[in-house]
């Protein structure tokens, strides 16, 4: 039986899976191998780590093929360590690619369909009948991003400052305060104005929160959030639909904690797409991304022969 590996590199967590055909033999996970969120040290670090790990578990000493999805897979050098470091555990058939690449194959198995992933960051992502791909979003959390983790806990802050010098009510200062560890407003801002700056991701679930217990601009925050995801995934399909002349409608998936655990943004979501294309079909279940990954782990494994 061939033995592949899978990897699914977001920006906070790392796992990987070591199967054989359709039979997982192991599963782990580790930090980030992201370089730009943890440094180039820590991430190679925790890919060692965590491939030593799930041989371990799988009882292998070598796989025939492995796929690697990372954020930031196209930054320069970034594939070529993640490839060496491969190497050093004799994998010698192996791609890296970009873990929206994975997260689309986890969806569609090479087909057409359009994926919004919605985490730390976001990016919608979709690929036509004949394999060519549109995009929207994705362009990292200062610049971007709209609707991701980050976007929600930076944004709840900035409407809260703008709230308190309206002397409106909102307890968000107070939590994001009590998380950070702030005791002044001065301290708070001082801390998120800094270099590097806090993990305003983090921020998100408490955010999400506060607006399921009344708060009016952390509920603010999270109804633009819900609606700039559904304005990426219509654009998407405006694009797939315009250059690629399609009538039929294709699948809309995703993936990330956003959709998956807030529900004032994943209700609005699922209800602004069927509002706006009543006949697009949504996938109800998120994606499982590291099954995008040993899936083009094993295509890789076939074409090596």
């Amino acid at each position: 039986m061939t033995l592949v590996l899978g990897i699914d590199g977001g920006g906070t967590r790392t796992r990987a899976s070591i199967v054989a055909g359709d039979k997982v033999l192991a599963f782990a996970e580790n930090g980030s191998i992201k370089r730009l969120r943890v440094g180039a040290e820590v991430a190679e670090t925790n890919l060692r780590a965590l491939l030593k790990e799930v041989f371990a578990n799988a009882g292998v000493s070598s796989v025939k093929a492995a796929s690697a999805g990372v954020a930031s897979a196209t930054m320069p050098g970034v594939a070529e360590w993640i490839t060496a470091v491969f190497r050093d555990f004799g994998i010698q058939h192996s791609e890296v690619v970009g873990d929206e690449v994975i997260a689309l194959d986890a969806s569609f198995r090479g087909g057409p369909g359009i994926l919004q992933i919605a985490g730390t960051g976001t990016n919608c992502i979709g690929r036509a009948p004949d394999g060519s791909r549109e995009s929207a979003g994705g362009w990292s959390s200062r610049l971007g991003d709209e609707g991701s983790g980050y976007w929600i806990g930076l944004h709840a802050v900035r409407r809260a400052l703008n709230a308190y010098d309206r002397e409106q009510p909102t307890r968000i200062l107070e939590t994001v305060g009590r998380i950070w560890g702030t005791s002044t407003i001065e301290e708070l801002v001082n801390l998120g104005d800094g270099t590097p700056g806090p993990d305003f991701a983090a921020l998100a679930p408490a955010i999400g929160q506060l607006a399921e217990e009344g708060d009016v601009v952390a509920a603010g925050v999270m109804e633009q959030a819900a609606t700039d995801l559904v304005e990426t995934v219509l654009l998407v399909r405006s694009k797939l639909r315009r250059k690629h002349n399609l009538t039929a409608e294709v699948p809309v998936a995703w993936i990330g904690s956003v959709i998956g655990k807030a529900r004032l943004v994943r209700e609005p979501f699922f209800t602004g797409l069927r509002a706006a294309a009543p006949a697009m079909p949504i996938m109800q279940e998120e994606t499982v991304g590291i099954e995008g990954a040993v899936w083009r782990a094993q295509r890789l494994a076939d074409a090596a022969g």
